[in-house]
C-alpha cells in the first residue's frame, strides 16, 4: 500500500489559494498608510507649524529668552516623540515577523503572523505567509513521494525476504530434518541445534517481513493490525495494552497507513530507548465524527532535552502528509505521550447525514 499524494496536494493548493485571497482582501479593506507617508506627514506638520509661528507674532530674541527656549524645546520634544511613536507602531509588525521567522518549522505547522501595520510591513508579512504556505505544500508533496517510494521498497524487500530467503531457510530446515534421522547418535544433538537456529532465523525473517509490509492491515483492517502490533511488541520486560474499538469511522487508505506506521514507530522507540516496562496503544473516534485519535503512552524516561531523531521527524512528516496533528508531550506520572489526531475524510459527515435521512 503506497501513500497517495495527489488528493493531498490538491487540497493544499486550494488552501494556499484561499489564504492568499484572504490576505489580499485584508490588505484592500484595511487601507494602511505607508511608513514613509506617516513619517513625512509628521515631520511636514512640525515644519509647517514652526514656519507659521515664525511668520506670525512669535519671535526669537538674540540672545534667546528663557520662555522662548522652553517653547522651542517643547516643540522639539513633541516632534521627536511623534517620530518615536510612528516608528514604534510601524516597526512592531516587523519585529513580530522576525520572531515568527526564527521559530518557523515546516514540520510543525503553526499560526501565521498577523497581516497588519503599515503597507510595506503588511505586504512583507503577507508575502512571507504565502511563501511559508508554498514551502509547506512543496515539502508535503516531496515527503509524500519519498514515503510512497519507501513503502514500495518496503514491499519489495518484504516480498524477497518471504519468497526467497524464507523459502530457502524452509528447504534447509526440511533437509536438516531428513539428515537428523540418518546421522549417528553422537551427531544428533548438533543437528538438532542447527535445526533450532534455522527455525529461529526463519521466524525472525517472517517477523521482519511482517513489519516491513503490514499485510494484516490490507487484509483485516486497521483495528486488527494495531492489535497484532501490540501483541508483537509485548515481549520480555515490556507489556503493551491496547484499547481499540471495532466500530471506527471510515478512513482513507493513506490515513490508515500513517496511523499504523506512527503506532509502530512509537512502540519501537518505547522498546528501544524509553526503558519502559508498560505501554498503552489507544485508538478512539473523535466527537462529532471529526476523525480518530491515536495515543501511544509509556511509563519510561520521557523525551528529556534531547534533539528529535529521525523517527520523530518521520512521524511528523507522515502526519503532515495527511493533514493530521501530532504532539509529543510528557505522560501523566512520567513517560511519553505520542498523540496523533487524524481528521475525517472530506464529505464524510455530510455523507453520513445523507445516509441517515429517510
Amino acid at each position: 500500500m503506497g501513500v497517495v499524494t495527489d488528493i493531498r496536494s490538491r487540497s493544499r493548493s486550494a488552501k494556499l489559494t484561499a489564504g492568499v485571497s484572504c490576505e489580499q482582501a485584508g490588505r484592500s479593506g484595511n487601507r494602511n498608510v505607508s511608513l514613509f507617508w506617516r513619517i513625512f506627514s509628521l515631520n511636514a506638520a512640525g515644519l509647517v507649524v514652526a514656519t507659521a509661528l515664525l511668520l506670525g507674532p512669535v519671535t526669537v530674541s538674540t540672545p534667546v529668552l528663557a520662555g522662548e527656549a522652553l517653547v522651542l524645546l517643547a516643540g522639539l520634544v513633541a516632534l521627536l516623540a511623534g517620530n518615536a511613536v510612528v516608528l514604534r507602531i510601524g516597526l512592531t509588525p516587523l519585529h513580530r515577523l522576525g520572531r515568527a521567522m526564527s521559530t518557523a518549522d515546516l514540520l510543525v505547522p503553526g499560526t501565521r503572523p498577523e497581516v497588519s501595520g503599515p503597507a510595506e510591513a503588511a505586504q512583507l508579512i503577507a508575502t512571507y505567509n504565502t511563501m511559508l504556505d508554498r514551502l509547506q505544500a512543496e515539502r508535503a508533496a516531496g515527503a509524500g513521494r519519498a514515503l510512497e517510494a519507501q513503502e514500495r521498497e518496503r514491499h519489495r524487500i518484504a516480498r524477497e525476504l518471504h519468497d526467497e530467503v524464507g523459502q530457502t531457510l524452509t528447504a534447509v530446515l526440511l533437509q536438516l530434518k531428513r539428515v537428523a534421522d540418518r546421522v549417528p547418535g553422537e551427531l544428533r544433538e548438533e543437528v538438532s541445534l542447527a535445526q533450532e537456529a534455522t527455525r529461529a532465523g526463519l521466524d525472525e525473517i517472517r517477523r521482519i517481513a511482517r513489519r516491513l509490509r503490514p499485510g494484516v492491515l490490507e487484509e483485516l483492517g486497521l483495528a486488527s493490525a494495531l492489535r497484532s502490533l501490540a501483541t508483537e511488541f509485548t515481549h520480555h520486560g515490556l507489556t503493551v495494552q491496547h484499547h481499540i474499538p471495532g466500530d471506527l469511522p471510515p478512513l482513507a487508505p493513506e490515513a490508515e497507513l500513517v496511523l499504523y506506521r506512527v503506532a509502530q514507530e512509537g512502540l519501537t522507540n518505547t522498546a528501544r530507548h524509553a526503558s519502559a516496562d508498560r505501554a498503552e496503544l489507544t485508538l478512539r473516534p473523535l466527537p462529532d465524527d471529526a476523525g480518530v485519535e491515536l495515543l501511544v503512552r509509556d511509563n519510561g524516561t520521557g523525551l528529556g532535552t534531547a534533539a528529535e531523531g529521525a523517527g520523530i521527524r518521520g512521524m511528523r512528516e507522515r502526519a503532515l502528509l495527511i493533514g493530521a496533528d501530532i504532539h509529543f508531550e510528557p505522560a501523566p506520572g512520567g513517560g511519553t505521550d505520542v498523540r496523533l489526531r487524524v481528521p475525517a475524510p472530506p464529505g464524510n459527515r455530510s455523507a453520513d447525514r445523507t445516509g441517515d435521512s429517510p
